[in-house]
């Protein structure tokens, strides 16, 4: 019968050829000295230690990858091989990692980077019940759509996402690929799905074209989306299509270009500026002002990526200065260590800050 995790097999050669090694020079050293330190985990269930490796021992591979040592399965134990502080934490994501499977979630690549950076902060199972504020009383943060549940990945994700539900509007700024965009929708749909407004709201300045969209082919709508196609892939991932669909068609979701919110009321409406560094002052603070009775507004940007023409002032930048004094306006900030895509964005994005520094 195969072994429940791929690696048994493997490690244990590997390991008693260390052992091997270690004994042949153990003549000239105390027999303490010759241990390999090791600390060693027990985990009751043997179904949920196969999910805890993952497919060909992913989970681990890439546990020891990012910590640095060596992790081996004996049995319905696995023992954490390296540096004491490496082992200590590699215990801790591990157990962490295994409660969240007895709690019935998945585990996946970003579930264990998150664990890694941010270590477990919460020992009970599963999802908390109640409105989600409960979920900042005891360290996990979870927003909950349709589709799945989204746990921040950072501590400064994990600040943002209650900065969201806990302020009327809310700021989130940083470097591409911290999740600033993803979170605000999340957040919006989990609002929309309790209950707390009637409709989510997301737009983004269309400046890429320099807002002259008349080359492109087909009606308005056509020429708009591929411009918002990062706001409906948000969605896609929260909320079944033909639900997204059928909100769309009914006005309860709206995805339009920042032109379009001239002259608007939003009320009881969750509403997303996404790319704000890209609104003009003039834009910044037409949009600023839509904010009706109900209503929760959050502006995202990265002041790295600015595409306004030269000498034109982001308003981004602009309400940043303004605003930073005034309570109940919440900002938050990230950096490329808060980068939740693959591991080069970070150095990119750092490579590109040292540059420019």
């Amino acid at each position: 019968m195969l072994a429940p995790c791929g690696r048994t097999w493997h490690h244990r050669i590997k390991l008693n050829s260390r052992e091997t090694l270690l004994g042949t020079s153990a003549l000239s050293q105390s027999p303490d000295s010759a241990e390999t330190p090791e600390t060693l985990l027990e985990f009751p269930d043997n179904r949920l230690l196969i999910d805890l490796c993952g497919e060909f021992d992913k989970n681990l591979t890439q546990i020891e990858s990012t910590l640095g040592v060596q992790i081996v399965r004996r049995g319905n134990q696995l023992a954490v091989l390296g540096e004491a502080d490496a082992r200590d934490k590699a215990a801790e994501v591990l157990q962490s990692l295994y409660i969240r499977l007895e709690g019935g979630r998945d585990v996946e690549a970003g579930d264990i980077e998150a664990e890694i950076r941010m270590g477990g902060s919460d020992t009970g199972t599963g999802t908390r019940d109640g409105d989600q504020l409960e979920m900042f009383q005891g360290g996990r943060v979870e927003i909950k759509t349709r589709k799945k549940t989204i746990e921040p990945r950072t501590e400064a994700q994990k600040a943002y996402v209650q900065s969201l539900f806990q302020n009327e509007l809310a700021f989130g700024i940083g470097p591409a690929g911290t999740g600033k965009t993803y979170l605000a929708v999340a957040v919006g749909v989990s609002m929309f799905i309790e209950g707390h407004v009637d409709r989510i709201i997301l737009s983004r300045p269309a400046v890429e074209a320099g807002e002259r969209l008349g080359f492109l082919p087909g009606d308005m709508k056509d020429k708009v989306d591929p411009f918002m196609q990062p706001l409906y892939d948000a969605l896609a991932d929260f909320l079944p299509g033909k639900q997204v669909a059928k909100l769309i068609e009914d006005k309860r979701i709206e995805i339009a270009p920042l032109a379009f919110m001239r002259g608007r009321t939003l009320s009881n409406a969750f509403v997303v500026l996404d790319e704000a560094q890209n609104a003009t002052t003039m834009q910044m603070k037409m949009f600023l002002t839509r904010l009706g009775e109900g209503s929760r507004m959050v502006i995202t940007g990265d002041r790295s990526q600015v595409d306004l023409p030269r000498g034109v002032m982001s308003g981004l930048h602009d309400a940043e200065r303004l605003l930073k004094d005034i309570d109940s306006i919440a900002f938050n900030y990230f950096t490329a260590k808060d980068v939740v895509r693959h591991p080069l964005v970070a150095r990119i994005i750092e490579a590109y800050d040292k540059d420019d520094g």
